[in-house]
């Protein structure tokens, strides 16, 4: 494998972070998941930096530790946030860096809907919405605005229907 780290994108939901694990044993490469790095750089959650600093404040921040991520000379798997890829010039670094390769987890409507719906309490973006229809509206609305930069990976891989070790061995084919 040329490059000597896969980034993982997509919507919230789309399945990221288990996915990126399961890739992990796949190929041997260590795993970040970028909200996770961010909580362990802050000792705070996502939800309590959205809450007292604001998503501005919180997307610089993010785009500061996956720049810290890239930095690392070591080959790694990192997952991005749903949005990492749409602020400042994300998405156009990470395809124009030839030490990336990136990969789309693209997720319809319906499945995101479905996934998100029981966990959504737990994600800031989508705290609020009180039922299935105005998440699935929600989703609709971020994703018109978010396909643009998603479309740009080096790979596109669809999820729907698909266990996250299905895309996960999916992946560690296209990288080989």
């Amino acid at each position: 494998m040329k490059q000597n780290k896969v980034i993982l994108i997509g919507y919230m939901g789309s399945g990221k972070s288990a996915v990126g694990l399961l890739l992990k044993k796949e190929i041997g490469l260590s795993f970040w998941d970028l909200d996770d790095y961010i909580e362990k750089q802050e000792n705070t959650s996502i939800a309590s930096l959205f809450s007292s600093r604001g998503e501005l404040y919180f997307r610089s921040l993010e785009r500061k530790c996956l720049d810290q991520l890239l930095a690392d000379p070591n080959p790694m798997i990192i997952a991005l946030g749903g949005g990492t890829p749409c602020y400042y010039d994300t998405m156009d670094f990470l395809t124009q860096n030839e030490n990336t390769t990136t990969v789309y987890l693209k997720t319809s409507i319906t499945e995101l809907g479905a996934r998100l719906f029981p966990t959504r309490i737990s994600r800031p973006l989508i705290a609020h919405l009180q039922s299935e229809e105005e998440l699935t509206e929600f989703i609709g609305k971020h994703l018109f605005e978010r396909i643009p930069f998603y479309s740009h990976a080096n790979f596109t891989i669809s999820t729907d229907g698909q266990t996250s070790a299905e895309v996960a061995q999916k992946i560690a084919t296209l990288l080989t």
